[in-house]
């Protein structure tokens, strides 16, 4: 047995191991949103159900040695794959930059798809077989032996990958050096399989597993019935329930930290979890235990949904971690319970998987173009309750009175939370005006303040963070707000920039490049002789920025000459490099959020390097930093330190038409901040030498982590 299970587990280690360091390749070139995620475990889910169907087919269709023949060959055919990509790209898996995204939004999914494919398709396909096929086989090798407890290994072996790479792997190793020991691991795993096969081939004259005795199937230990369509379906519809709650929590958690591995894995290990537990042993799944857990956590999950991302991040974990343990506990335990005979496991398992794949179709193709919002994450929830209240409406045989009366208190609650999670789909506040669903999120304008001219406003939120407002009244609607007032660091950075040139001359016309245009709120800091060049990814936002629907005008008040590039900022930038465009900033601003989370690319060495490229000779750098999880200071001051400029950090408190900002101003010259613009400001200036306590963290493509800037208490951005 031991060879079974050492290349079980290493199959799913590899299998696991390998999704969040595939997730980082993808994020960069497809615009560092949940939505790539999601995306990803659509093509994993995709594969394992490929891979489950080669299961099938060959242990239902073909005798054991033309099994271990096909399977070895296709085993030899991945690994002459991995080898020729890591020669082209240094990296087994590192896919070539003819991927990155051109910004057009209807092809990014798939085009990603793509990517994955070519990259890591034949391979993965190969790993999401084993677990099946290898229990297959030692079903025919140990007649009587029940193969269950090594599905539970298996999924033992994602877990240790999951929560190992974020903890150990990424804080550790470079990308390309991951991709080489996951590479060396695939040649491990590879000869664990052949070891398994060369079992199966000495035992190709054993009986079938349906002629021995009969294990751990549902009912009596004898039952080889064949499952009905009922039990498919319910195998169908447990898996993909479950996989719907798993992807919806990744994404309620992503939009408002990051997108990156730490969170990716988090819902993945507890998903796993269940798995574990549920297969392991029946005695885990005790429906008095997990349903009121079920119940709770749901009331946690409302709390959540009504603070929104300034409740403390462990909080957030708490709740949406709790209810996706106890969702899945449910799903995973009444799916057990339906398992079959191990004569029609790999059947149940590819049922299984379609469940999971269809979870994946449903959040990642279905669920943006049927809701406006993230419905799917109410509505999966919902559906663990209802999975959960089915069993109790059937009165047990001799259920006393008090039973009675905590089984009907149950389902009341339960159905009393079904209930509330279904109102929460409805968007009930009436101050919202537009919703706009895509592959970058949700965008909502708000008109607040209705009847009073001081508070009337129009707003941009992206997720549940704003991300600038406009003033209603005529005579003020070109006054900038949020966090782009004269007085928060890009205003500063504008208007110290202008008293320079001003002081020295003539004053010729600045050049300011935004990256992030929210509702064009910056070109209100520029001046008529200006030119203004924003870079944005999501066309929603340009849309409503140009005026669409009349809420913002900002682009189109504003006598600065404007120009806005659709596209992720990053490969934009690249590009106008590559054709030898330096634009020359005097002042370039980074302000790109999703939601309230900064995407990481856009904060590495390598992009400051290529901001650093496109700014004038005394151009300065201006990184919106505010962020309610995140503690960004200790990236921008390392960023200041490895290119030689000077930090200066400004900070806005709210008051009137000013939201609390961050913004680091790297300059070249390090009396920048000096100047009368600064000291007569009411905003808080912290030049370098006072920020020098905070010890630096570089974050390079290759390598960098949220863990070490998460905050124990959030702050940040309104």
């Amino acid at each position: 047995m031991a060879r079974y299970a050492f290349t079980l587990f290493t199959s799913a280690f590899l299998l696991f191991g390998v999704q969040p360091l595939v997730g980082r390749y993808a994020l960069p070139w497809f615009g560092g949103t949940p939505a790539v995620w999601t995306t990803c475990m659509l093509f994993f889910q995709g594969a394992l159900l490929a891979g489950y169907a080669y299961a099938h087919a060959s242990a239902t269709r073909l005798p054991p040695r033309r099994q271990v023949q096909l399977h070895l060959g296709l085993l030899v055919v991945a690994v002459g794959v991995l080898a020729g990509r890591a020669l082209l790209t240094g990296s087994p898996v590192a896919p070539g930059p003819e991927w990155r995204s051109s910004g057009n939004e209807a092809l990014l999914t798939g085009r990603l798809l793509a990517m994955l494919a070519v990259t890591l398709g034949l391979p993965f396909f190969v790993l999401s077989t084993t677990a099946p096929l290898l229990q297959s086989w030692f079903s025919r090798a140990r007649p009587g032996v029940s193969p269950y407890r090594l599905y539970a290994l298996s999924n033992a072996g994602s877990l240790l990958a999951l929560l190992g790479y974020p903890f150990l792997i990424e804080p550790a190793l470079s990308r390309s050096a991951q991709g080489l020991a996951w590479g060396g691991g695939f040649l491990i795993f590879t000869a664990g399989c052949a070891a398994c096969a060369w079992d199966v081939w000495k035992r190709a004259e054993a009986p079938a597993p349906g002629q021995a005795p009969e294990q751990d199937g549902p009912g009596a230990a004898g039952d080889t019935q064949r499952p009905g369509a009922w039990h498919s379906l319910a195998w169908l519809g447990l898996s993909a329930c479950a996989s719907v709650l798993l992807l919806a929590t990744t994404n309620q958690l992503s939009r408002d930290v990051a997108a990156g591995p730490f969170l990716w894995v988090l819902p993945l290990g507890l998903y796993l979890l269940t798995f574990i537990l549920t297969f392991e042993r029946e005695a885990f799944y005790r429906r008095a235990v997990w349903v009121p857990l079920l119940i709770v956590s749901v009331g946690g999950v409302l709390r959540a949904l009504f603070e929104g991302p300034h409740w403390p991040l462990s909080f957030q974990l708490l709740a949406y971690g709790g209810a996706l343990l106890a969702g899945c506990m449910v799903c995973h335990g009444e799916l057990y319970r339906l398992r079959p005979a191990p004569r029609h496991l790999s059947a149940f398992y590819l049922q299984v998987s379609a469940g999971g794949a269809l979870g994946g179709v449903f959040v990642g193709l279905v669920a943006p173009r049927v809701f406006d919002t993230y419905g799917e994450y109410p509505l999966a929830l919902a559906a663990c309750c209802l999975v959960a209240l089915v069993p109790m409406l059937s009165s047990p045989a001799n259920e006393g009175v008090l039973a009675r009366l905590g089984r009907l208190a149950r389902v009341f609650v339960l159905a009393a939370g079904v209930v509330g999670i279904g109102v929460s789909l409805l968007d009930i506040r009436r101050e919202v005006r537009v919703t706009v669903r895509n592959f970058f999120g949700v965008v909502q304008v708000l008109e607040l303040g209705v009847g009073d001219p001081e508070r009337h406003l129009f707003s941009l939120k992206h997720g549940t963070t704003t991300h600038g407002f406009q003033l209603a009244e005529p005579s003020r609607r070109s006054r900038p707000t949020a966090y782009f007032t004269r007085d928060s660091g890009l205003g500063l950075a504008i208007a110290e920039q202008r008293r320079l040139r001003e002081a020295s001359g003539p004053a010729p016309a600045l050049r300011i490049g935004v990256l992030g245009l929210g509702v064009g709120t910056s070109a209100a800091l520029a001046g008529p002789a200006d030119s203004v060049r924003f870079y944005e990814i999501n066309p929603a936002v340009i849309a409503l920025a140009r005026g669409e629907g009349g809420y913002f005008s900002f682009l189109r008040d504003t006598r600065a000459r404007v120009e806005v590039v659709q596209g992720d900022a990053r490969i934009s930038l690249e590009r106008e490099l590559e054709r030898g465009e330096a634009r020359g900033f005097d002042v370039l601003a980074l302000d790109v959020f999703s939601s309230d989370a900064i995407p990481m690319h856009l904060l590495t060495r390598e992009a400051v390097a290529l901001y650093r490229a496109h700014l004038a000779p005394r151009g300065v750098l201006a990184l919106h930093i505010s962020s309610s999880h995140l503690d960004l200071l200790p990236v921008t001051l390392a960023h200041a330190r490895d290119s030689g400029m000077h930090a200066t950090l400004v900070i806005t408190g709210t008051q009137g038409d000013t939201l609390r900002s961050a913004w680091v101003l790297l300059a070249p010259d390090a009396d920048f901040s000096q100047g009368p613009t600064f000291t007569r400001t009411a905003a808080r200036v912290y030049r370098q030498e006072e920020l020098e306590g905070a010890p630096p963290i570089l974050w390079t493509d290759e390598h960098h982590s949220v863990l070490p800037v998460l905050r124990r208490e959030p702050r940040g951005r309104e």
